[in-house]
């Protein structure tokens, strides 16, 4: 598919007056801007293409639902309908992800790993919409406030996994399709509770935001799974945020290949 072809496509699953509709060329992004909002959002042509030739009719339904429900929390956001302290959650990001939005406000963000980064949103239900500064002083909250509610806010979502052994090892997934999935590697008491259960090395994963995945790693095997595991998810996903696993020991999250070389300068040491 060519991205003519793409735009002309969503033009046509999307055909509002409201719309503007502008195709960056050298950097091959396509602009979005909501005429009545007086906002717009940016898809990356290519990726959307790839997504279209893995996945065909489903991905361009996907584009459209996200395009439609964007705008409409903006809508509400705009009608000063998303303002309940209840409704704000912590999200989880690559760090190469925008840390500014479309209309250049710096977005809210914590540091969490060398491979990701926290944001904060404001759910609309369907979709949500996350917090830059602009909108933070339009909430009257401070950055701190901000960040106790999330905090909060995440240990109230559900935590019920699946298990599955493959060659020896355990793997569970926390898949509830909520759009916050990820965002349970915040919660301190959750993956405390999944330690006691584990018997060998305890892996935590976020390939994409609508899956966690929890690893008892028993053996080498179970290394070689997960890798394989996490880069599938990672490739496949709507939101991908890292293909790298992370050891959960003492209550720190480690990348599984540093941790490896640790081991490996350790034994070389001790020869």
């Amino acid at each position: 598919m060519k991205p003519t072809e793409l735009i002309n496509l969503l033009k046509e699953r999307m055909p509002s007056e409201q719309l503007e509709w502008r195709h960056d060329r050298e950097k091959n992004n396509l602009h979005i801007r909501h005429k009545g909002i007086g906002k717009g959002m940016t898809l990356g042509v290519p990726q959307v293409i790839n997504r279209y030739e893995a996945k065909g009719e489903a991905a361009i339904q996907e584009i459209v639902y996200t395009i439609t429900e964007t705008f409409d929390a903006m809508e509400k956001e705009s009608k000063g309908e998303l303002k309940s302290s209840e409704h704000i959650y912590p999200v989880i990001r690559s760090t190469s992800f925008p840390t500014e939005s479309n209309e250049g406000h710096k977005f809210v963000t914590s540091d969490h790993t060398a491979e990701t980064r926290v944001y904060y949103a404001l759910d609309a239900g369907t979709t949500y919409r996350l917090i830059d500064e602009n909108m933070l002083n339009s909430l009257s909250l401070t950055v701190e406030q901000l960040k106790e509610i999330a905090k909060f806010q995440v240990k109230k979502l559900k935590t019920a996994v699946k298990e599955d052994k493959v060659a020896g090892n355990v793997f569970y997934f926390l898949n509830e399709n909520d759009g916050y999935d990820a965002s349970r590697i915040l919660n301190e008491t959750f993956l405390k509770d999944m330690k006691t259960k584990i018997t060998g090395d305890m892996t935590v994963s976020v390939p994409h935001q609508d899956v966690l995945i929890i690893g008892d790693i028993r053996n080498e095997t179970g290394y070689d799974v997960l890798a394989q595991m996490a880069m599938h998810f990672f490739t496949n996903g709507k939101v991908p945020i890292t293909s790298l696993s992370f050891i959960y020991e003492n209550g720190e999250l480690e990348p599984i290949f540093i941790l490896a070389k640790n081991r490996q300068n350790k034994e070389n040491d001790k020869k």
